[in-house]
């Protein structure tokens, strides 16, 4: 561990041995709680003929059943819940854009446990008590901004509940709140990047330091764009709803290796997406995760759909994940080719002439499915240097994922801008009859 064991938690300063220990004691609670107060599990748990009492090691967590989102919106609003409903104390809530949301609850014991391990996540990013925040997340029942804001007010630091959106007056906020650090969507920084710079604001100048991203999948490349382009650092954390929200694992900013999973509150696996089969560390697969101390919603095996792989502990003992490479269901299947977001964000974030800012179009033509990479140009790039991209990124595409795309650089500031998760894939495909 290189960070003073005077700023860490007391879980933090484990060897792997005691952790696992703690691992093993929380696991075999948590799915008693699950089995005695939830009637999905129990019946799931019967169905597949194990108990809480079959998990003597931790290997043996293989052998329960996986909850999926599908199961989550079966249960909907409150099935999944193992406490009383005068017991909860906060709902949260997915967006629903694909079928009926999915809502979790919160306990006042489980809020206290989220603000320590987003406190935590801000600590491992380089904030520190006395800062600032400036909260950029959508506050609501997308669990993001509120996340970020109570963790933040957990580590001492002063916040900034600024929301999305609003783009130039968040601007001005920066300049006259100087804040330290910003937690924000990485696509929305970028949307905060060209706002300075359309204001004449050099945004190397202000007074942040450190930002933390998350919410969306982001690229090496990207962390390279905002980090010369605002000279800060640039962190990923990660969450998502079903397990708590933001504050599962970050990165640690002295290493910037990949995110610790706060493996005392949340165990990981990774399994094969097809099969279920859980993989060794190191190999790359759907990432699993079990709550070990929720109250409210315990979750077992909860298939994240997010592709990664588990690495071993460095900045500290806890197990890392890789960045997210993309989601199982963000995938496309183009002609027999799977293809992700993030590969097209790595080649548009290299190439001259082109702004961070891209969308991937799917239209049909006859019975072929055809993707479109629509790019923005820099202002400085002329009808020649447009040209030179498009058959730049053309060709990358082809030569590094091995599909022909067509290729649209289109005038700066054209594509819609995110003012939280953005939207990378347009779909436009007439369904088949």
């Amino acid at each position: 561990m290189t960070e003073a064991a005077d700023l860490l938690d007391p879980a933090e300063r484990l060897d792997v041995e005691g952790l696992r220990a703690l691992q093993l004691e929380r696991l075999r609670s948590s799915l008693r709680h699950a089995y005695d107060n939830v009637p999905f599990y129990r019946e799931s748990f019967d169905k597949a003929g194990v108990h809480p009492d079959d998990c003597r090691s931790l290997s043996d967590l293989a052998r329960f059943p996986f909850t999926t989102k599908a199961d989550l919106r079966e249960n909907y609003p409150y099935g999944m819940f193992a406490v009383p409903r005068e017991r909860i104390r906060r709902l949260h809530a997915s967006s629903g854009t694909t079928g009926l949301p999915t809502v979790v609850g919160y306990t006042e014991g489980d809020l206290s446990m989220w603000a320590d391990m987003v406190a935590r996540s801000i600590r491992a990013a380089g904030g520190r008590p006395g800062d600032t925040a400036h909260v950029a997340y959508g506050y609501g029942l997308f669990t993001g901004g509120l996340g970020a804001h109570y963790g933040a007010e957990r580590l001492g630091c002063t916040v900034i509940p600024a929301s999305g959106g609003m783009t130039s007056r968040q601007v001005r906020l920066i300049q006259d709140l100087k804040p330290s650090i910003i937690m924000v969507t990485p696509s929305y920084m970028l949307t905060l990047l060209d706002e300075f710079e359309r204001q004449g604001v050099d945004p190397r100048g202000t007074s942040l330091r450190v930002g933390i991203f998350g919410a969306e999948p982001w690229t090496e490349r990207m962390r390279q764009e905002i980090e010369e382009r605002f000279a800060i650092d640039a962190v990923d954390i990660y969450g998502l709803s079903e397990v708590i929200g933001p504050g599962v694992a970050q990165e640690c900013v002295e290493t910037k290796d990949g995110l610790h999973i706060w493996e005392d509150h949340f165990f990981p696996e990774v399994v094969d997406p097809v099969t279920g089969e859980v993989l060794r560390d190191g190999e790359r697969g759907e990432l699993v995760f079990t709550s070990l101390t929720k109250e409210a919603m315990p979750i077992v095996r909860y298939r994240t759909r997010d592709l990664t792989r588990l690495l071993p502990g460095t900045a500290r003992v806890f197990r890392r994940m890789e960045k997210i490479t993309g989601r199982s269901d963000d995938m496309v299947i183009l002609r027999g080719v799977n293809l992700f977001p993030t590969q097209i964000e790595e080649i548009v974030l290299r190439t001259p002439g082109v702004a961070p800012h891209f969308q991937l179009r799917l239209t049909r033509e006859g019975r072929l499915d055809c993707l479109t990479v629509r790019a923005e140009a820099r202002p400085d790039a002329d009808p020649a240097a447009r040209e030179a991209a498009a058959r730049s990124i053309g060709a990358a595409v082809k030569d590094g994922i091995g599909v022909s795309v067509g290729v649209e650089i289109v005038d700066p500031e054209t594509l819609e801008r995110s003012v939280g998760k953005i939207r990378r894939i347009v779909d436009l495909r007439e369904p088949r009859g």
